[in-house]
């Protein structure tokens, strides 16, 4: 049975901790996408050959390298409820895919959550490390060195030309998805945002939403990744991604000065509005509740608001979706109960209860 944290515990353990430049950057991730050669991939393998990879995978787990990275729980996704899946999606532990799709679908997850290694999602393996603030390359450190331990008990798909062989032909090559969380606020408020994710596509990077592939950038939270993983290496994959974080960093900042020297009063009163609002309302849903919880943050970081930290805010964003919402109450929701818990959440928390 898993673990009941990762379904109970908005905030994962990971997110405790403290990063660079996280007044801009929530979080960074690098994802691998790896499988196995002697198995057809997910999307044509029968119910026999990938419950083989399943079990293939599990043996990892005995391995004693994988214990000097931490403790793992393995976590299979048909002993899972539907809200149970839904958490982990909101809280980026697996994707929607593996949530909602997977034929024998698992989860290898870290005690602090800041690994998972998912198993016959679009891949057989998908090994995903997560850190708070902007650490691309420590990211890649932890999930060069996971991969490397499951790299000695399982045979690759590898091509010598063409790399790391996956079901998508956007992931061939390195296989690897490299991305930072950025809450970017102040290009949004002051209409700059167009141009800059203009220029980022430019460069080879994407640019999506909270939820990645497919879903909106709501709370101005948005994820910068590389989309060419064929003809480059991973350093020079982490390197275009980094530098092009730190214009983006450079210009939110930017941005933020102009709106207090240009805007002081209506900035102020935005943010100061949007937690009196969450402080107090006792309806909202979750497209408001992000909008404003991104106008608190913005506060807490130009120092008009102080007794916020960033770590309550990561969770509320978490506490704030519907999966959450409705694993806490112990019951299935209407959207406008779930309004009103929302509310109540958010008031609860802001109040240190």
């Amino acid at each position: 049975m898993a673990s009941r944290k990762f379904f109970e515990q908005a905030l994962s353990e990971w997110m405790k901790g403290t990063g660079p430049e996280q007044d801009v950057v929530i979080s960074t991730r690098i994802r691998l996408a790896r499988n196995l050669t002697a198995y057809p991939f997910p999307m044509l393998a029968t119910n026999d050959q990938s419950k083989e990879v399943l079990n293939q995978v599990s043996r990892v787990l005995k391995n004693e390298q994988l214990s000097t990275v931490g403790k793992f729980e393995w976590v299979v996704l048909d002993r899972l409820n539907e809200l149970e899946k839904k958490v982990l999606v909101e809280k980026h532990l697996i994707s929607p895919n593996l949530a909602n799709e997977s034929r024998n679908g698992a989860v290898l997850l870290s005690e602090n959550e800041a690994v998972s290694v998912m198993v016959n999602e679009e891949d057989h393996l998908r090994i995903q490390c997560l850190c708070p603030g902007f650490q691309v390359k420590e990211a890649w450190e932890l999930a060069n060195r996971i991969d490397d331990i499951f790299e000695m008990q399982l045979d690759y798909a590898f091509d010598e030309q063409r790399g790391y062989l996956t079901s998508c032909p956007t992931n061939v090559g390195t296989g690897m998805r490299a991305s930072v969380m950025m809450h970017l606020p102040a290009l949004v408020l002051t209409q700059q945002m167009n141009r800059i994710l203009s220029a980022i596509n430019q460069v080879g990077l994407a640019v999506r939403g909270l939820y990645g592939e497919g879903s909106e950038a709501s709370g101005n939270i948005f994820q910068i990744s590389n989309q060419i993983t064929l003809g480059q290496s991973e350093e020079e994959i982490i390197d275009n991604l980094r530098s092009v974080a730190k214009q983006i960093i450079e210009h939110e900042r930017t941005a933020r000065h102009k709106l207090l020297n240009e805007s002081r009063y209506r900035t102020i009163d935005r943010v100061c509005r949007s937690y009196g609002i969450l402080a107090h309302a006792g309806i909202m849903d979750s497209k408001e509740a992000l909008q404003r919880l991104s106008d608190v943050r913005l506060g807490v970081h130009l120092g008009i608001i102080q007794n916020v930290s960033p770590q309550t805010l990561n969770e509320l964003i978490v506490m704030a979706q519907p999966g959450f919402l409705q694993q806490v109450t112990g019951a299935k929701l209407s959207p406008e109960e779930r309004d009103i818990k929302r509310a109540q959440l958010i008031r609860e928390k802001l109040a240190g209860k």
